[in-house]
Parts: C-alpha cells; sequence; structure tokens
C-alpha cells in the first residue's frame, strides 16, 4: 500500500486498473477518478508496480494509489484478491475485465467492460460479473452486445477548441492516430491514401502517429507493405501528445475493421475542432453521431479513399467542426462524464460513494 495511503484513513472507493500500460481503458480510469475526486468522494487507485505507466500517470494527477507488487497478469490477479479480501467493505470500481474477474463475487463491485468480450474473455466476463451491482459499457452497441449491461458512455478531459482555417499552402496532411495495428485499419488508410493522393488536386500526405502497442509482428509487416507505396508522403511521428498531433493535421482518419466498444479518439477530435473520417465499425458512427458526414464502410479501402477525397472538398466547412465540437460538450466533455456518473451513484441509492455498507456479499 502507498504510503498515502498507510497515513489516511480508508478510501471512500478503490478503483481497480485492468493493467499497468495507459491505454484508453486506463485514460477512463483517470477521468472516472476525477469526476469522483470532484464530488468529493475519496478514491485510491489499485495498480500493478510493473509497468507502471499508469502508476505514476495517477500520481502526476494527485491521486492516491496503491501499488500491487506484481510483474505480470496472473500476479496482478492474485494481489488483487488478496488486497480485496483484506478490504472487503470498500467498494471496488473494477475497470476492465481483469479486476472483474480476479475479485469475482468479493464485496460490493462494479464490472466496468472497455472492450467487447470474445472468446474465452466472453465466459470470464460471465463469471466475473457475478455479485457486481452493474455491469457497465462504454456504449449501447457494446450493450447490445451483452445481455444486462448498463451504459456509461466514454469522456474526454478537457480540451480546448481549435480554431483554424484548412492549410493554405504545402502538402494536405491526413493523419492517423492510435495503436499501428491492423485491427485499427491503418493498413487499410495505407491503401486508401495511395488512391487519394493520385487524384486529390492537392498535394496530400500521410501521417502517423503511434506504436504497435499490444500487436505483433503480423501487424508490422502487413502496415509495412501497404505503405510501401507511399514512400515520401508518410510521416512517421511515433507516439505524441494528442494535442500536438492534432494542431498538425488537417483531417484526421479513424478507419478501424474490428468493432470498436466506443472511439475515444474520436471524441478527442470532436473537442479540438479537427475534421475527421471513421468507418462504421461498431460503436465509431456512434459517438460521432447521426449527422456526421464523413463515415466509410471498414475494411473498404477503396470506399474510404472515396470518403476521404470528399471530406478534403469540405474541409472548409467550418459548421461540421462546430457541430461536433457542440456534440462534445453535450455528451463527452468532462461536465457530461461528470453528471453520468453521479447519475449512476444515485441509482445505486448512494451518496458520496458509500455503497452499502457493510455489505460483503456484492449482492
Amino acid at each position: 500500500m502507498s504510503s498515502t495511503s498507510r497515513s489516511r484513513r480508508s478510501p471512500s472507493l478503490a478503483i481497480a486498473a485492468n493493467n499497468g500500460e495507459v491505454g484508453g481503458g486506463e485514460v477512463m480510469l483517470l477521468n472516472i477518478a476525477a469526476a469522483l475526486r470532484e464530488m468529493a468522494i475519496e478514491v485510491t487507485i489499485l495498480a500493478p508496480t510493473s509497468p507502471e505507466g499508469l502508476l505514476r500517470a495517477a500520481r502526476e494527477q494527485g491521486f492516491d494509489v496503491t501499488p500491487l507488487e506484481a510483474s505480470n497478469r496472473a500476479g496482478y490477479m492474485r494481489a488483487l484478491a488478496a488486497w480485496r479480501l483484506r478490504n472487503l467493505s470498500v467498494p471496488l470500481w473494477c475497470n476492465g475485465l481483469v479486476p472483474t474477474l480476479a475479485t469475482t463475487a468479493m464485496g460490493p463491485r462494479l464490472a466496468h467492460l472497455h472492450m467487447l468480450p470474445t472468446g474465452l474473455h466472453t465466459a470470464a466476463a460471465s463469471i466475473g460479473r457475478l455479485g457486481a451491482k452493474r455491469l457497465l459499457v462504454p456504449s449501447r452497441f457494446m450493450a447490445s452486445r451483452i445481455h444486462g449491461a448498463t451504459v456509461l458512455a466514454n469522456w474526454t478531459e478537457d480540451i480546448a477548441f481549435l480554431s483554424k482555417e484548412p492549410r493554405a499552402e504545402g502538402p494536405l496532411r491526413v493523419g492517423f492516430l492510435g495503436r499501428l495495428t491492423k485491427d485499427k485499419g491503418v493498413h487499410v488508410l495505407a491503401r486508401a491514401m495511395v488512391e487519394v493522393i493520385a487524384r486529390s488536386e492537392r498535394e496530400v500526405c500521410l501521417v502517423l502517429a503511434g506504436e504497435n502497442r499490444f500487436g505483433d509482428s503480423d501487424d508490422d509487416r502487413e502496415i509495412a507493405v501497404a505503405l510501401e507505396p507511399l514512400a515520401g508522403s508518410v510521416d512517421h511521428l511515433g507516439w505524441v501528445p494528442r494535442d500536438e498531433f492534432f494542431d498538425q493535421i488537417d483531417l484526421a482518419v479513424f478507419p478501424s475493421v474490428a468493432e470498436e466498444s466506443f472511439g475515444l479518439v474520436a471524441a478527442e477530435a470532436m473537442a479540438r475542432g479537427v475534421p475527421f473520417v471513421i468507418s462504421d465499425a461498431g460503436a465509431l458512427p456512434e459517438v460521432a453521431g447521426p449527422d456526421h458526414p464523413w463515415v466509410a464502410r471498414q475494411g473498404d479501402d477503396a470506399a474510404l479513399a472515396e470518403t476521404i477525397l470528399t471530406s478534403i472538398g469540405e474541409l472548409d466547412v467550418d459548421g461540421v467542426r462546430r457541430d461536433a465540437r457542440r456534440r462534445w460538450e453535450v455528451r463527452f466533455s468532462p461536465e457530461a462524464g461528470a453528471v453520468r456518473v453521479a447519475e449512476l451513484l444515485l441509482s445505486l441509492g448512494q451518496t458520496a460513494g458509500t455503497w452499502s455498507a457493510g455489505d460483503r456479499s456484492g449482492r
């Protein structure tokens, strides 16, 4: 347990991370913790000591943390279960499948899944949700696939709106931000950009920001092959801060081929005022909204090329960016997220985050 945890009274609520790296689910963990802190709820964040990315980010944001000695998933699950048995009366927000399964039926819990479970993970989710007061998912799309799930839509941190005109000189910069893996459709985007560059009246280049997190060598090989025809027209940024990426592109493209459970980066683009193209994979159209003009069929590079070319011709339509920003303010801003968390706690019949004092069954 951290020094701050030892020196203060027990937290009102604990949030258990899915893993130690900061991915989309861990971004949401920090957003949830921030919303609870605004409600004056004392929170501690449970996470493994290795990797330590989430613990470091949580400390930087001023959260109380409880490091659990572990360097792999099995060790982390054992450490979580041991912590839970020592703290059965503390309400636990299980932020992902790993803590959900590790603490099955142990005390008052929320089970919060950020990815649609498949294969063996489906069975693990069914077991882990036993005794949970709610099974939370981030979208209506995901709720349609999991019986009895409650939607708690994701939201972003506060993001300033960037008011800028399309680039007047030099190549138009079409960018991708995220994991450089096939499930995110990077290879489809690369193939589409060959057509875009050939047909566009303006010079266009592709900007790639991210790295192959959670992917494998097959992803690297297929994406490299797809990028070969674009030699000289690709700017590889590596992993860069979100705003740094958004501020240097004219159009973002999120061409996922796997069914997205939400689409946080699309919500971030909405907030920043960056025009964006999406595929119709999973919840991406749900996030962008029914009026979003630039949606392509997932996995179809020809359709994606056509959609990108259309959007390039309409980049000066300021209303699209303004409408997206308004949608973000209403649905995906920190204020909107805080309201949803407060409503969730009220639905549990609680105030100040204290669920069912003395309830050790989780039922």
